[in-house]
């Protein structure tokens, strides 16, 4: 026993140097980051061999018999494959009807299955939907074409009479939408000019504006005095909201360089010119006269 647990000097050292080896390859392995070899996917290249495959795959389809019409909700791994459709694309398509949920269009089912518009485009004229899908997809246009019709000018309430409450019919506008737009509409004279001054109500999203212009017009609008753009002066022109003097001064300018202005688009490039605004601004301004004449 004491042969195999005593040591001479030079075995000690050995012994030693082995442990500080030890100790400095697991401190490298742990702390050390070691430059590892990237791959690069050229992206072209694999755009490339993917339009390769969808033509392999067209061309394959085109040889064999045109299929029948089918339900592709009940495509298997072999009819997959027949269809020209990858591994991939089948194991998401069978992945999400795992979970009992059913494509009903083609769109659905490109969603899903992430086929190239190559191959949708072969297969889709063969897709057969139960009845029930294409009656309930008839039912949505109906209903769609019914929302988006629009009244005519007579059949609408006038947007300048009309009641907080009245405006609360509208989907989309309750208590203190339509108390900001009345608060709004009476900041004017007469009331409003024209429905483009609904953009100026604060929190009216363009989806509630175009709901409510539905169903009301401005139809009695107050006359304004409008400025003639070509002959205006800053003190006419800081008159016209969201027109400041800076912005004034830019106008004219521009007038100036352009010899008048010939339409209102050309307000434009106009320096710091609030290109939302000029629907809002056309209200108040007219073109007559060039300031050559």
């Amino acid at each position: 026993m004491k042969s195999h647990f005593t040591f001479s000097k030079n075995q000690r050292n050995g012994i030693f140097l082995l442990l500080i080896l030890i100790v400095a390859c697991q401190l490298l392995y742990f702390f050390v980051d070691l430059p590892s070899e990237e791959i690069h996917m050229q992206s072209k290249a694999f755009n490339t061999l993917e339009k390769q495959i969808d033509s392999l795959r067209l061309a394959e389809l085109q040889n064999k018999n045109t299929p029948k019409p089918f339900n592709p909700n009940y495509i298997d791994d072999f009819k997959g494959a027949v269809l020209g459709m990858g591994n991939e694309e089948i194991d998401r398509l069978l992945a999400f009807r795992s979970k009992n949920k059913w494509v009903n269009s083609s769109e659905e089912f490109q969603k899903v299955t992430g086929v190239s518009d190559s191959l949708l485009s072969v297969l889709s004229p063969n897709f057969k939907f139960p009845d029930w899908v294409r009656e309930k997809k008839k039912s949505k246009q109906l209903a769609y074409s019914k929302v988006k019709s629009t009244k005519s000018f007579r059949d609408k309430q006038d947007l300048n009479t009309a009641t907080a409450k009245q405006l609360q019919q509208i989907n989309g506008v309750g208590k203190v939408l339509s108390g900001r737009i009345v608060k709004f509409r009476n900041t004017f004279v007469g009331g409003f000019i024209a429905d483009v001054q609904l953009e100026e109500v604060y929190g009216l999203s363009p989806e509630v504006i175009q709901r409510i212009t539905r169903e009301f017009t401005v139809k009695n609008a107050n006359t304004v005095q409008k400025i003639d753009l070509n002959r205006a002066t800053v003190s006419d022109l800081v008159t016209i909201p969201h027109i400041d003097y800076d912005l004034a001064h830019h106008i004219i300018e521009q007038r100036q360089l352009r010899s008048g202005y010939k339409t209102f688009n050309e307000l434009l490039k106009v320096k710091d010119f609030p290109v939302n605004k000029i629907k809002i601004i056309e209200l108040y301004l007219q073109l007559e006269k060039n300031i050559d004449e």
